[in-house]
């Protein structure tokens, strides 16, 4: 028997905190965006703190853990420190994520495969503390594979290649990938999530794919939030995204 899951929407506020920071003012205040989010209809609130704080801070954290009246994703390196922020806050749910000083944003999937054991003893560690831990990866079987026997309960397939295809045939080619990591993914028993890259006018192809459980974007929400106001722009996004997996039920 097909179980049929609802979609559910994760709004992304690092870009709130990246104008924060490129003045270093008191505003625009993350946490209220958190809580515009939530009220427009966002299932969760993600954050990636990462280790050079270049939008997100401690302090953010901090705030969001004690008045989300949803959950907290919180994005991070597997580093020593973010597994003692982490289990220290204990969010409802972390995303482990490669991090690179020098990347504009998070550019790949991690490579779970080679990092097994390591990663096999992070995620333990996390999930000692009550969190729920998903990986992000790209889509492919063998990082897939490699997620289930580490025992995580979720992964996030990375959607930027898809997002960030060049043309038709490859973004064609990029969507198939995807669609058939989500079908591998869900017969290994993992929730499957997806994110990175997604905006208005290519949500719907995701969207639509059966199974995918959470959807985390950001920067295109944050953008048109700047015309529309937050609240609709979060509103808007999930509507596109129930509206193409009404398929999937």
């Amino acid at each position: 028997m097909k179980m049929s899951y609802p979609k559910l929407l994760g709004v992304n506020i690092d870009h709130v905190a990246t104008l924060r920071q490129q003045r270093g003012t008191r505003y625009p205040e993350p946490l209220q965006a958190a809580l515009v989010a939530e009220q427009a209809g966002a299932d969760l609130i993600t954050v990636h703190l990462r280790e050079d704080r270049r939008h997100i801070q401690d302090r953010d954290v901090e705030l969001l853990a004690g008045v989300l009246q949803t959950r907290m994703n919180l994005e991070m390196a597997a580093t020593p420190e973010m597994l003692a922020i982490a289990r220290r806050i204990a969010p409802s749910d972390c995303c482990i994520v490669p991090e690179r000083r020098q990347e504009l944003t998070t550019e790949g999937g991690l490579d779970v495969a080679a990092n097994r054991g390591f990663l096999g003893d992070f995620c333990a560690e996390l999930q000692e503390a009550g969190v729920k831990v998903s990986l992000f990866i790209d889509a492919d079987e063998k990082q897939l594979e490699a997620s289930c026997n580490i025992g995580v309960p979720a992964v996030e397939i990375h959607t930027g290649h898809f997002a960030d295809a060049r043309n038709r045939a490859e973004r064609e080619k990029s969507l198939l990938r995807i669609q058939h990591a989500v079908t591998f993914g869900i017969n290994t028993g993992l929730q499957v999530n997806a994110g990175h890259g997604l905006d208005y006018h290519n949500v719907a192809s995701i969207a639509a794919i059966p199974g995918i459980r959470e959807f985390n974007i950001g920067h295109s929400i944050i953008s048109r939030a700047i015309f529309s106001g937050l609240a609709d722009a979060v509103r808007e996004m999930k509507s596109l995204i129930l509206a193409a997996s009404e398929s999937d039920h």
